[in-house]
């Protein structure tokens, strides 16, 4: 009874990234690989040239973990579709910066909003992580937003297309002037911007 009990609560972990020389740091963000990431994917990635690429869940094969890490660090939450594993955290709360110059801490989940909106335990776990950014997958839609004072990101899929949708991939570039976020189309490999 106990392991079942353990076994339903979400596993969080915590990490830190600093700065390069330069005082930025870009951050590449996918979702919802589910194995079969768009065969251009890797290479767009290594092109941006990120100091680490996070993964919102979804990931499917784990194999898709190790491609990615051949670009660079990678940081990764479980999806709804992946199986429990000791080494995939359900939440990751991620801080950039030295601890006396902390520019940004985000909290990637897989699943964050219910249409543009955050879901109201989401918006609580920000809270009380002190996040001002929540970065989440699972409704293969690209969204840069904001709800209740925080800042959501979706990388949209990067894997099997899903009716219409783009397959994009998403960038964050953040110093300590500021916070930049894009999307970049899969396809093209050019920025993607929602139609109007």
């Amino acid at each position: 009874m106990t392991g079942r009990k353990r076994e339903s609560q979400p596993l969080q972990s915590f990490e830190r990234l600093e700065f390069q020389a330069s005082g930025s740091l870009r951050l590449a963000v996918v979702s919802d690989t589910h194995s079969a990431p768009h065969p251009l994917a890797r290479a767009l990635l290594a092109q941006l040239r990120p100091d680490a690429i996070l993964h919102a869940g979804d990931i499917g094969e784990l194999r898709v973990l190790e491609e990615l890490a051949t670009v660079c660090q990678v940081f990764a939450v479980r999806g709804n579709i992946d199986a429990r594993r000791a080494t995939l955290p359900d939440v990751l709360v991620l801080e950039v910066g030295a601890p006396e110059q902390l520019a940004l801490r985000l909290l990637m989940l897989h699943v964050g909003v219910y249409g543009p909106k955050l879901r109201a335990e989401v918006a609580r776990k920000a809270r009380d992580a002190g996040a001002a950014m929540v970065v989440c997958g699972h409704s293969h839609i690209p969204f840069i937003g904001q709800d209740r004072g925080i800042a959501i990101f979706n990388p949209g899929s990067v894997g099997p297309r899903r009716f219409s949708l783009p397959i994009v991939l998403g960038v964050i570039d953040i110093s300590v002037t500021g916070i930049q976020q894009c999307h970049i189309d899969c396809e093209t490999g050019q920025p993607w911007e929602p139609p109007a």
